[in-house]
């Protein structure tokens, strides 16, 4: 395994199947690494708490709101559904559940304060969110059109904290 700067900087977006609001969050931060320059020095991944999506692919609302906002398919169409699991742990940097329950199940996987230490809720990373006290993300896959949009917004006004956050912490591997 590489160490310091040479290892990629991995993250895992978390939500409850793995087929709308985390694997939204993460096709949409993969996209954002890319354009800010870092594409090569961070790896976007995402799961779920639960296992029982698992091996299904995306929710079709997910993707079409990602059309509809003028992303391509870069890889949406092969995604499949898994499971997070505690071993994840060990090779991650940060792990960003959408909602309080994934936080506390998470945690409950954790097998230390380093593990811990590692979970933000993905809105956190949203200034206006923080603000209003509104860090959870409600699960779209129980409405229509709109929940998708809703869900939308809220992951594309975190997302450059999150790239904020992650390039200060590459910066301070190069400078380690």
């Amino acid at each position: 395994m590489a160490t310091g700067s040479e290892r990629p900087y991995r993250v895992t977006v978390v939500c409850w199947g793995n087929i709308c609001r985390s694997p939204m969050g993460e096709y949409l931060l993969r996209e954002a690494f890319e354009d800010a320059g870092l594409g090569d020095r961070v790896v976007v991944d995402s799961a779920g708490t639960s296992d029982e999506e698992t091996g299904n692919g995306m929710h079709p609302r997910t993707a079409a709101v990602l059309r509809r906002n003028g992303h391509t398919d870069t890889g949406w169409s092969s995604h499949r559904a898994r499971r997070f699991e505690p071993s994840w742990f060990e090779e991650a940097d940060l792990v960003l559940p959408v909602d309080h329950v994934h936080v506390d199940r998470l945690l409950s996987m954790a097998s230390g304060p380093s593990d811990r230490a590692k979970v933000r809720l993905f809105r956190s990373f949203d200034p206006d969110a923080v603000a209003a006290g509104e860090l959870g993300m409600d699960d779209p896959w129980y409405g229509t059109d709109p929940a998708y949009d809703q869900t939308y917004a809220e992951v594309t006004a975190a997302v450059p904290g999150i790239v904020d956050h992650v390039r200060a912490a590459l910066d301070g591997r190069d400078r380690a």
